[in-house]
């Protein structure tokens, strides 16, 4: 097993991953089964339509062990789009190795070298401490705003 984590942008090759730690990440945050074929065909999704978003996979030599996804959400106040960090996973042996923080900063550098970027957002579980001292230790700040959502399922 390599000690080096390498972090670049996933492909097609990496769905069956996505999907597995799509599937134990709901598990594990809401105790959520969701149906594996809905969560293959949303990955899918992404390389379908390129312009909704990219995912990005941190292997140790050919394991992959983490990712993230990035949307975009456009800003007039800002003029330019937010990137929306979301569906994050670290297997669970390779947590607290610099897995999440070597994937954020490479969405951090990507976005900050994009004119059309005006920033990174991403949301947590009220009651994932961890993940909220995570963020925080890589500079990220909590916003005053609260989500709401309308779910159609």
């Amino acid at each position: 097993m390599s000690d080096t984590v390498e972090i670049r942008l996933a492909t097609k090759v990496e769905i069956p991953a996505l999907v597995g730690f799509n599937v134990e990440m709901a598990m594990e945050t809401e105790g959520r089964k969701l149906p594996a074929e809905v969560i293959e065909a949303g990955v899918a999704g992404i390389f379908e339509r390129p312009g909704r978003g990219f995912y990005l996979v941190a292997t140790f030599g050919e394991e992959v062990v983490g990712s993230l996804m990035v949307t975009m959400e456009w800003s007039d106040w800002r003029n330019g789009d937010f990137w929306w960090v979301q569906s994050v996973y670290v297997l669970p042996e390779r947590r607290g190795c610099g897995v999440f923080r070597a994937l954020y900063e490479r969405v951090r550098e990507m976005a900050a070298g994009s004119e059309e970027v005006c920033g990174c957002r991403l949301y947590v579980e009220k009651e994932n401490r961890a993940a909220q001292a995570v963020y925080r230790r890589l500079g990220l700040e909590e916003t005053p705003y609260r989500l709401f959502e309308d779910s159609f399922d």
